[in-house]
């Protein structure tokens, strides 16, 4: 019976432990985010008009990508609705074509309305091989549109990498509890 117990107190104290380092995991993400958030404004201050008119939008502060032919992309991101932090979401990427090095960047991707952001929390959502980011510039976001409910935008923070690739993003959402 001791035996139990005492198993039955580490069972508690490893899912708690567990329980707040995701806590804390998602809590670093959503800092980076608001970091991310605020430099991509700085950078093009027209963002700031889809932040504020957009049915939602999700943040990946730290994306990393890379390849030599067959290439990668991920990252860990939050999802606003209205505003408000709701989830996080995981961005995948496999792509093959020539490509060469590697490079961190910040991806923001903004919803046009309910429907696109319904989308995107149910797991429906994906980018083709067609689709393509604005890279945040001053100036590029007054003239950047939504394309089928969604606008992309894009800012290197480090790394060079040239690609012609042919790929896909792929995406999960996480509700926060």
């Amino acid at each position: 019976m001791k035996k139990l117990g005492i198993l039955s107190a580490l069972l508690i104290l490893f899912v708690g432990t567990s329980l707040q380092a995701q806590n804390e995991k998602d809590q670093k993400i959503i800092a980076d985010a608001e970091v991310a958030m605020k430099s991509m404004i700085a950078e093009d201050q027209g963002l700031e008009d889809f932040f504020s008119e957009s049915a939602g939008y999700v943040i990946f502060p730290n994306v990393g990508k890379g390849g030599l032919i067959v290439g990668g992309a991920s990252g860990n991101g939050v999802v606003y609705e209205n505003g408000s932090v709701v989830g996080m979401a995981d961005l995948k990427k496999l792509d093959i074509g020539l490509q060469a090095g590697g490079q961190a960047i910040s991806e923001v991707i903004f919803f046009e309305d309910e429907a696109a952001l319904a989308d995107f929390k149910q797991g429906e959502f994906e980018f083709s091989a067609q689709a393509s980011a604005v890279v945040v510039k001053s100036g590029k976001a007054e003239n950047a549109q939504y394309k089928d409910g969604v606008a992309v935008f894009a800012m290197p923070k480090a790394g060079l990498m040239a690609e012609a690739a042919v790929g896909g993003q792929k995406f999960s959402f996480k509700p926060i509890q």
